[in-house]
């Protein structure tokens, strides 16, 4: 099959990506851990959220792989921190980890391009498309938490405003369930 060699290097990194998202929802789950047990109920519901959200990304991603019957590995994840020195330190680390994100999700979408593979780049657009928002979410709350200077009340008045008018779920998401797309006629 002539296609898969192209696409091989695509669901290669594919695959690393996976590893990626599901290392990042554990990631947020520690963060959100260390929001609830500071007693910051937003802020843990913010992280809570972002660790289902990763690991809902790496599940269609999986999925999308098993459609295209392209091979698909779990691995394990990579350490994780579980210790910040403050909010602000908490804040600065979801912003890295959100830029680090964007930067994988664009190599994606440059190796699918390059690869002439455009059912991996079209796929890979539309976590692009989201990831303009979470990292723009991120950086305005490093913003929020470093203007108020230690008072974590006005960060959380700021993630309840923020959490109760997030829009609703796009429309056009990969399927969130490996394979229900191709399987269910959906």
């Amino acid at each position: 099959m002539a296609g898969a060699s192209v696409e091989q290097p695509f669901a290669a990194l594919l695959g690393d990506h996976i590893r990626f998202e599901l290392t990042t929802s554990q990631q947020y789950l520690a963060l959100a851990v260390h929001f609830d047990a500071a007693r910051l109920p937003r802020s843990a519901a913010y992280a809570y959220r972002r660790s289902e959200d990763n690991r809902t990304d790496a599940l269609r991603m999986i999925g999308y792989l098993l459609d295209r019957e392209l091979p698909v590995g779990v691995a394990g994840i990579d350490p994780i921190r579980s210790e910040f020195a403050s909010s602000q330190d908490a804040a600065a680390y979801i912003c890295a980890v959100e830029s680090e994100r964007s930067d994988r999700l664009t190599d994606l979408a440059q190796q699918a391009r390059r690869a002439n593979d455009y059912l991996g780049e079209q796929f890979t657009g539309w976590f692009l498309e989201q990831q303009i928002g979470e990292l723009a979410r991120a950086n305005t709350l490093v913003t929020v938490v470093e203007r108020a200077g230690g008072n974590l009340f006005d960060v959380e008045e700021f993630l309840a405003r923020e959490q109760s008018a997030r829009p609703a779920p796009p429309t056009g998401a990969p399927p969130r369930i490996p394979g229900i797309a191709s399987r269910s006629g959906n």
